[in-house]
Order: C-alpha cells, then sequence, then structure tokens
C-alpha cells in the first residue's frame, strides 16, 4: 500500500495488486480494480471519480462503476501525484505538472518543474514537491504563482486551509513552514526520518517517514510564533503495540436475513453488465449504486448501512457496511 485518501465520507487505500479498496466498512472492500500490470504510485478521489497516477508516468481517471473513463501516457515518468477537483486532473511527474479534463482525458495545460515527488490542491491552486529543492504552487490553469524554496528535494508538502501556511519535508529529515507570502518562518528536524507523505487536518500536520513513524506536528499559529523564536515542545515518543496479523477476504459476506435497519439493493444485469439498484422506498430507481464489484452477483439483495446521492448527482453511493440478505 503506497496511499490512502478520503473522499466525503469515503476512505481509500491504493494497493500493488492494482485494486483500491474502500475501508469505510467493517472489512475492505475492492472500490476499483485499476490492472494489475499498473503499479499504483499514487490516487485520488473526487465525488467518485478516481484518478490514478503511475510508475510508469501514466494517468487514468475511473468512474463509480469501476470502468475506465480514460487511460493515458504522460509526459514525463514516476508520477507521484495526481490531484482531482470538479474540473480536472492535476498530474504531476519527471517533467513537472499537466492538467487533464477528467471528463475526455484533454490535455489542458503542462507546466515544466522539476521532478514532482508529491503534490498538494487547494481550491484555486496546486502544489507541487519537487526534486529542485522547492514546493511550487501553480493556479489550476497551469500559471506559476509562487515557489517555495528548501535545502535539499521535496518528498512531500502540504498546506493549511487557503494556502495560509505551506509546509514542506525534504530528503534531509527537515520540515519547513512558509506563510503564503514565500517567507520561511521555521526549519525543524524531524528526528525520525524524512517525510515522505504530508497530511494537514485541524491545525495538525500528520507525517510518514521513512524511519517507519508517524508523527504529529502541532502547526497551529500560536505554535508556529513559538517555533519562530525556537520554542519547541518535548516529543511524545509512543509504541504502538504489537499485534496479530490479520487476514480480511474482500469478497466474503456476512448474511442476514434482518432489513430492520439500512437499505436494500439489489444487484441486476443490465445490457451484459452487473448494476445496483436500491429498492428501498424513497430512491430513485434509476441511478445506480457505486458499489463493491467483488461481491455482485446477479439476483441478489444486499443491506448496506446507507446510500448517498453523489455530489453531483446521477447517481448513488453505498456506505458503511454491507450484509447479504437471505
Amino acid at each position: 500500500m503506497k496511499c490512502i485518501v478520503a473522499d466525503d465520507a469515503w476512505v481509500y487505500a491504493g494497493c500493488d495488486d492494482g485494486n483500491v479498496y474502500d475501508l469505510s466498512g467493517k472489512a475492505p472492500r475492492v472500490a476499483y480494480a485499476i490492472a494489475p500490470e499498473i503499479d499504483i504510485y499514487w490516487l485520488d478521489i473526487h465525488d467518485g471519480v478516481l484518478g490514478v497516477s503511475d510508475a510508469d508516468g501514466g494517468i487514468a481517471a475511473i468512474d463509480h462503476e469501476d470502468e475506465f473513463l480514460w487511460r493515458r501516457g504522460g509526459r514525463g515518468r514516476s508520477a507521484w501525484m495526481v490531484r482531482c477537483d470538479t474540473d480536472a486532473l492535476y498530474h504531476g511527474h519527471s517533467q513537472g505538472v499537466t492538467g487533464y479534463d477528467w471528463r475526455t482525458g484533454r490535455e489542458l495545460w503542462h507546466t515544466t518543474t522539476g521532478s514532482v515527488l508529491f503534490g498538494w490542491q487547494e481550491r484555486g491552486s496546486v502544489f507541487a514537491g519537487t526534486g529542485t529543492r522547492e514546493v511550487v504552487q501553480l493556479a489550476k490553469d497551469g500559471r506559476v504563482e509562487r515557489s517555495y524554496r528548501c535545502d535539499a528535494p521535496v518528498f512531500s508538502c502540504a498546506t493549511a486551509e487557503g494556502g495560509r501556511f505551506v509546509f514542506a519535508g525534504d530528503s534531509q529529515s527537515s520540515i519547513y513552514c512558509f506563510d503564503g507570502a514565500g517567507t520561511r518562518l521555521w526549519k525543524l528536524g524531524t528526528g525520525c526520518g524524512s517525510a515522505y507523505s504530508m497530511q494537514y487536518h485541524g491545525d495538525r500536520l500528520y507525517v510518514v517517514t521513512t524511519g517507519g513513524h508517524l508523527a504529529c506536528i502541532d502547526a497551529s499559529e500560536p505554535a508556529i510564533r513559538a517555533a519562530q523564536v525556537g520554542d519547541v515542545p518535548d516529543v511524545l515518543d509512543v509504541t504502538a503495540p504489537r499485534q496479530a496479523p490479520r487476514t480480511v477476504e474482500p469478497t466474503v459476506v456476512e448474511v442476514t436475513s434482518d432489513v430492520g435497519v439500512g437499505v436494500v439493493v439489489q444487484c441486476l444485469t443490465d445490457r451484459g453488465r452487473t448494476r445496483v439498484q436500491v429498492m428501498s422506498d424513497g430512491y430513485r430507481r434509476d441511478w445506480s449504486v457505486q458499489f463493491p464489484k467483488g461481491i455482485r452477483e446477479p439476483g441478489a439483495r444486499y443491506l448496506v448501512t446507507e446510500v448517498r446521492e453523489s455530489g453531483r448527482g446521477g447517481f448513488y453511493r453505498a456506505y458503511g457496511d454491507i450484509r447479504r440478505l437471505r
């Protein structure tokens, strides 16, 4: 597994077997079966549309029914960045960042930067951490807006809401904080390796390091001001307890006859494809349901915790636990 991403209430993991797993229920389910020959480097998802970048520099968009909208080779290799929004996929690779129309795969723009090792996005910008020791901020039409200079290649990057602060993790086990104008506010050693991946949430910066650590950094404004004058807290080192390995089979489904709580859906055959439709009252029968392919069986009925309408409409998304009805 190389990456975990969230899309609203859903959490997905991209793995070396070419599958993307939905982790939202009790058991992981295959949400998207990309292809076993694709070495997934990164993925992102927006309202059920999945963007996938790979080791060969390829880029693909896959819809909520796990069907390719398009797939194409990119301009470079080692594509460690893909970010998705309503309008486009932003693809970072060895030759820079390229924007694609998510519906058609048409190239919208390309901007040359250093080799991209990580990507982040805000509403109006994308941020690329590069091998040329900088985080490059691009407008979503490809224009370079700003760069944030580091002292070594940038393995990861993130921002506070709206780009108020920009964070970077370099190959020499340091983390940086910049203000939105590009001024470096502080540089700190992690003490636990270089930050391969980075996520900002709720005034906290979370990093996964080359030393195998998950670390949390206080990135609130008071903590940033304190760090500027050299005042940093003592590190709390927590060792996770060892747990016995547990194997979960993603195609095994619990069986029940109780339909009291949840939403009933059914697998139907539509022009040679197995689709899923909501059978409970109050839902549109002409909309399909995003539902794991690995457990679909024509005619079978299932009870799911919830189904939720997609943000742009037109289909539902199964959420929570799934049980097969007798």
